[in-house]
Formats: structure tokens, C-alpha cells, sequence
């Protein structure tokens, strides 16, 4: 079985919140793109909350991302997984990234969003025990899953469980825009 390997983190430093997948599965790994599976709901998700929609180029889709202090990566540096299913993944072979090194240069994060339960397993279990204790102590929020094996809850609800990111990534304004995040009450 190969290691895979995932992704450098998508971000800047005012960035607030960070958004944690496990591991890019092989289209994404293909792609070289983080969601780049085409049923995953992510960028879908993404385009209703900051207009990173997958109709936008991907290097747009990060851009949007970037620009309302939302960041993304994944637990793992690298690990053994046939496949692409979460439950998959060897956990005696996980090497997580280096999250003190990352919530040292990124010092305004205030919460953790997981992308389904393995993320928060893994995060929980392998990285925090790790860190300092301030940096432990960052807010964590398992929300629900956007791969499309997680098929348990529609669109709508997912997306409901997603606009906290939306809440806790205050958008700023950057020379010549306005933006805002969505209101709670809208609907798909």
C-alpha cells in the first residue's frame, strides 16, 4: 500500500477559523485539489457561504476562502488509506501536520471546524495532545461530513450545520469590497 500525502495549508495569517478534512482522497490527490471529488459537497457548500462555489475557477474558490479568514488542511500529513473512505485510514500510520508551527504564525484562529468525525478523531486523539495548552484550547466543532458516502443528512441540513463557519469567519473588507456573511435565515 502507498502513503499518501496531502496538501500544504490554504491560508493567511489573519486567518480565523480553520476548517480540517482527514486526508485528501485519490481525486483530490489526482487533481491536486483539496474536494476535488466531483459529488463531495464542500465547494457547493463553500459557494452558498462565501461565494466559492464550484462555478469559480479553483484558484478563485481559495482566493474567496482566503479573503474571509476561513483557512483548510487536513489532520494528516500523510498516512495509509486504500481508497478514499475515511474509516480507511490506518491510524497507527497517521503523521499529523504540524499544528503549533501553524497556530503560532496564525494567531487570530479562534475555532476548529472538523469536516466529519474521522477529522475530529484523529485531531482530537493525535495533534491536540501535542500543543500547549492555549493552544489546545482553541474551540472545536465537529460538523457534518460533505463527502458523498456521508449521504445521512440533505444538502439543506448540512448546510444549516455549516453556516457556523460563516458566523465565526467575520468577512473583512478588502480595498473595494463589501462583503458580509450570509444571513442565517436563508434558504437553498
Amino acid at each position: 500500500m502507498t502513503r499518501s500525502f496531502g496538501f500544504p495549508p490554504v491560508s493567511r495569517e489573519d486567518a480565523r477559523v480553520l476548517v480540517l478534512g482527514s486526508l485528501p482522497g485519490q481525486a483530490s490527490l489526482a487533481a491536486h485539489q483539496y474536494y476535488a471529488q466531483p459529488r463531495n459537497a464542500f465547494w457547493p457548500l463553500m459557494g452558498r457561504l462565501f461565494d466559492a462555489g464550484p462555478e469559480h475557477a479553483y484558484e478563485e474558490r481559495l482566493r474567496r476562502l482566503v479573503r474571509a479568514r476561513v483557512a483548510l488542511w487536513d489532520v494528516c500529513a500523510s498516512a495509509l488509506r486504500p481508497g478514499s473512505l475515511d474509516h480507511r485510514i490506518e491510524r497507527s500510520s497517521v503523521a499529523p501536520n504540524d499544528f503549533k508551527g501553524f497556530f503560532e504564525t496564525h494567531r487570530d484562529i479562534a475555532a476548529i471546524f472538523f469536516n466529519g468525525a474521522t477529522a475530529e478523531r484523529l485531531y482530537l486523539t493525535l495533534a491536540r495532545p501535542t500543543l500547549p495548552d492555549a493552544l489546545a484550547a482553541i474551540a472545536t466543532r465537529r460538523l457534518p461530513s460533505t463527502s458523498p458516502a456521508h449521504a445521512g443528512l440533505s444538502f439543506a441540513q448540512k448546510l444549516e450545520a455549516w453556516r457556523e463557519v460563516a458566523v465565526a469567519a467575520p468577512m473583512r473588507r478588502d480595498a473595494g469590497e463589501s462583503l458580509s456573511p450570509p444571513a442565517r435565515n436563508s434558504r437553498p
